[in-house]
Parts: C-alpha cells; sequence; structure tokens
C-alpha cells in the first residue's frame, strides 16, 4: 500500500513532468497546462473547462482511478498490520492451550467436534462438564501467556501511517522549495543585470567607458557572490537534506544495534554454548 500511495499520486507526477517535455514545445506555452493546477485539480476532482489542453485523452478518468487507489491505501496501510498480528497471536495462543492441555492431535479434534455440537444444541452433561473443565484449564493457560493488545498496536500503527503521508507530502513541498528558490536566484539575476548593468551601459559617452568598469566589476561581484556561492551553498545543504532526512526517512529507522565490545571471552561463550 505504501508503494501504490507513492505510485498514484507522485509517480504520477513524475510521469505528467516528462511526457510534458515530450509532448508539448515552445509554440504551445500559452495553451500548456499547469502540472501544479493539475495536481491540485487531481485531489479536488475538479475538471472545470479552462483555456489549456489536456494533458492527453482519459485524463480525468486515470486521474480519478488514481485517487481512489491511493485514499484506499490508507485504510490498508492503518488495518493490515495490527489485523495481521491479531490474528497470528490468537492461533499462536491457541497453539500453546493445546500444548499446556496435553492433548494430542485426536483431542484437540474432538475438543472442535464437542465445540461444534454445542453450537448446535447437541450436548450431554458429560460433554459439558468436559468442555468447562477444559475452558478452565485453557484460561490457567492464557493467563500465563503475554497478551497481545491489539488497541497498543492500533494506535502504533496509525502514528506510523499519518507519520508516513504526512510525510510524502512534506518531501513533495521540499522538492518544491527547491525549485521555487532556483527560480527565485533566476529572478534575482535579472534583477541584477536590469538594475547594475543596463543602467553602465546607458552612458553613451567615453565617460561611460570608466564608469562600465567599475559597473561590471560590482555586476561580476554580486553575480558570484549572490548567485553562484549562494546558489551552489544552497543546492549543497538541500542535497544533503533531501537524501538523508526526506529519502531516508521511507525505509532507514536508525535504530541501530547495541554496542557490545570485542572480547575473546564473549565468543568462546557463544561457541560454548
Amino acid at each position: 500500500p505504501q508503494v501504490l500511495f507513492l505510485a498514484c499520486i507522485f509517480g504520477y507526477l513524475s510521469i505528467t513532468i516528462i511526457y510534458k517535455w515530450i509532448a508539448f514545445n515552445s509554440t504551445q506555452a500559452s495553451v500548456v497546462p499547469s502540472l501544479l493546477i493539475t495536481l491540485i485539480n487531481m485531489m479536488r476532482f475538479s475538471y472545470e473547462p479552462s483555456d489549456s489542453l489536456p494533458l492527453y485523452a482519459g485524463q480525468m478518468y486515470v486521474q480519478c482511478i488514481l485517487v481512489v487507489i491511493a485514499l484506499l491505501s490508507i485504510p490498508w496501510m492503518l488495518l493490515s498490520k495490527p489485523l495481521i498480528l491479531r490474528h497470528k497471536n490468537k492461533i499462536s495462543q491457541r497453539i500453546k492451550a493445546i500444548r499446556t492441555l496435553g492433548l494430542s492431535n485426536s483431542e484437540a479434534v474432538l475438543t472442535m467436534e464437542e465445540d461444534d455440537r454445542q453450537a448446535a444444541g447437541d450436548t450431554s452433561p458429560i460433554q459439558n462438564s468436559h468442555r468447562s473443565s477444559n475452558h478452565e484449564t485453557s484460561h490457567i493457560g492464557h493467563g500465563n501467556t503475554d497478551e497481545f493488545r491489539f488497541g497498543e498496536a492500533m494506535v502504533y500503527q496509525a502514528i506510523h501511517t499519518i507519520e508516513y503521508c504526512l510525510g510524502c507530502i512534506s518531501n513533495t513541498a521540499s522538492y518544491l522549495r527547491l525549485w521555487a528558490l532556483s527560480l527565485a536566484h533566476a529572478q534575482l539575476s535579472e534583477v541584477l543585470w536590469d538594475m547594475v548593468m543596463v543602467n553602465g551601459l546607458k552612458v553613451s559617452s567615453y565617460f561611460g567607458c570608466v564608469i562600465l568598469f567599475f559597473v561590471f566589476a560590482a555586476w561580476a561581484c554580486l553575480t558570484v557572490g549572490v548567485l553562484v556561492v549562494m546558489e551552489g551553498l544552497s543546492a549543497f545543504l538541500h542535497a544533503i537534506r533531501l537524501h538523508w532526512v526526506e529519502f531516508n526517512n521511507k525505509f532507514y529507522v536508525g535504530a541501530g544495534y547495541l554496542f557490545v565490545p570485542f572480547y575473546f571471552q564473549t565468543i568462546l561463550n557463544q561457541a560454548s554454548e
């Protein structure tokens, strides 16, 4: 379900990015659909007529199916693990009860047959007394075993499900933040050119050469310092954060192992055991 949730929303977004590069060119810039608006409308099930072209035929039906699958994967993630653990716990408890009572396979089958007959209303007093004694003994056996707490498992799984879903959205927002930062630096380069270099180039006299020398020096320093250094540093820091925080949290827990120093006596004891 986690892979389905990622693939139906963010995997689809990645595919549409590549498809948009291939299917449209610069002459269609006025009618090219915005992927951000497409994703928002996809989650809202809103497909109102607009001036932009659809990405492909049948886009609305495909996106509706993908959103429904993504939404169904959330309760799948939430309920599957606790229910499986509960089922396994019931099986293990029944096996432990049978071993505690010392029943053979044939006796266990007879016990289940007696349960079925009692449910049908066909039991004798002897069978009832035999079943009640087995029931009391099984309660004693169950009391000695660790009790599985379904509520704690549900709370634990709910926390992980919420964390996973919010983490997917946070990861996408982080990549969009990196794109927005690059866009801001591109706009800043245009501002530096218009406000610094263009003003220096406007002077047409011989004195303009001297002014242009200092203007170019200021523009070059600002370009290198702001765009090259700041852009490179921000991209480097974002790459580290995206890799270690956003990417690894999908599968890396980082719990580690308890440190055990190297000691020959411990190795010999383990080998002898």
